[in-house]
């Protein structure tokens, strides 16, 4: 039992740092940016003001999306990191 509540506490201190983290994910060359938390809450959002002033709603749109799903991506990722060999410890005895 002592070996559960050990690998519950470095998977609590393993979720905190993760939160901790950022992951960025860009479209078109850097001109959108969207940054992520380790455990995928959305905490900026950055647009070149030049693509503003072109206007094109549609194409904000999709790179919006894209850079949305490369931070994305990347956080999820991090979290395979930093939790990995700990859920699959616990997956191991049969708890994930």
């Amino acid at each position: 039992m002592a070996l559960l509540q050990q690998m519950q506490q470095q998977l609590n201190e393993a979720q905190q740092k993760l939160a901790e983290e950022q992951v960025t994910g860009t479209a078109g060359g850097g001109a959108v940016k969207v940054v992520l938390t380790g455990d995928q809450k959305c905490v900026a959002v950055e647009i070149d003001p030049d693509l503003l002033a072109e206007g094109d709603a549609e194409m904000l749109q999709d790179l919006l999306v894209s850079a949305f799903n490369n931070a994305l991506e990347a956080s999820q990722k991090l979290s395979e990191e930093r939790l990995g060999g700990i859920t699959q410890s616990l997956s191991g005895l049969g708890l994930f």
